[in-house]
């Protein structure tokens, strides 16, 4: 188990800065929300501005373990109260990720309006955990890859007879917890929360779907809009992919509070990989 802030956590040198890529956050290789994380964390450094209104990320190569990424970031337009930056993660000379991100400063005047749905799922206080699940089936949970264990994980949507689905709903709903430190002081760190969220939503809604061993699809991007950053620890993550084809998956995500509140939410496309 890793600790998002800990783990995300920037080291300064010449150009900008550098981190080892944390193995407690790997999926099919280092999980592309948590590289879009460190992103996030350098635009904050660069732009000086009090939260991130928006980041766009492009998945250019997978990181190794073995060696130190390299992250540099650029302004690429400072307005009164916005800031454009650019960052790019390189390791070994060659990039694995560019991203623009917008930057704004805090409590700007305009207008206001929420008008947006929560999905009907139970309460996180109303569902048993994942390990809970596993139990009550007589069996025990053992997660796939290390990163799941980073999260308390409450499934809104349970189908018992996981290995024999066929045909269901492209869609996730999932309440999820960050573990050990669920919340941060830093509104950075918070938007680094959401948006490794919004990344995730889309292949555990597209695995509802098909029920096949043939195909990966790692994210080849992300876009992100954060829309409040008063996060609780408790976050339903609502994921759906409406259209695959041509090697590509279409999906969005959106991120709510236990209150009903829409934090954040994107859009990202997968690219399927075979593994024959």
């Amino acid at each position: 188990m890793g600790d998002f802030g800990d783990d995300t956590t920037l080291t300064p040198a010449a150009d900008g800065w550098t981190r080892s890529v944390h193995p407690d956050w790997t999926i099919w290789g280092p999980n592309g929300g948590y590289m879009a994380a460190l992103a996030l964390r350098a635009a904050g450094e660069c732009s000086g501005r009090s939260r991130p209104a928006n980041a766009t990320v492009h998945f250019l190569g997978v990181a190794s373990l073995e060696e130190p990424v390299q992250i540099s970031a650029s302004v690429q337009r400072a307005a009164r109260t916005a800031t454009s930056v650019r960052v790019d993660i390189s390791q070994g000379g060659k990039p694995m990720l560019a991203a623009m991100v917008w930057a704004i400063d805090n409590e700007l005047d305009g207008l206001h309006h929420s008008v947006a749905t929560p999905p009907q799922v139970p309460s996180w206080r109303e569902l048993p955990t994942i390990r809970d699940r596993f139990a009550a089936a007589g069996q025990t949970y053992v997660p796939s890859y290390a990163f799941w264990e980073n999260f308390e994980q409450r499934p809104g949507r349970w189908i018992d007879t996981w290995e024999e689905r066929e045909g269901e709903h492209p869609d996730y709903f999932h309440w999820l917890r960050f573990t050990p430190t669920p919340t941060f002081d830093d509104p950075w760190l918070e938007a680094a929360r959401l948006l490794l969220l919004v990344d995730l939503g889309a292949w555990p809604a597209v695995c509802a779907r098909h029920n096949q061993q043939d195909y990966i699809a790692p994210s080849i991007d992300v876009s992100c809009e954060f829309h409040s950053l008063d996060v609780p620890e408790w976050l339903l993550l609502h994921g759906e992919s409406d259209h695959a084809s041509d090697g590509l998956i279409g999906s969005r995500q959106a991120v709510w509070s236990d209150d009903g509140r829409l934090l954040a939410s994107g859009i990202s496309h997968l690219l399927c990989r075979s593994v024959r």
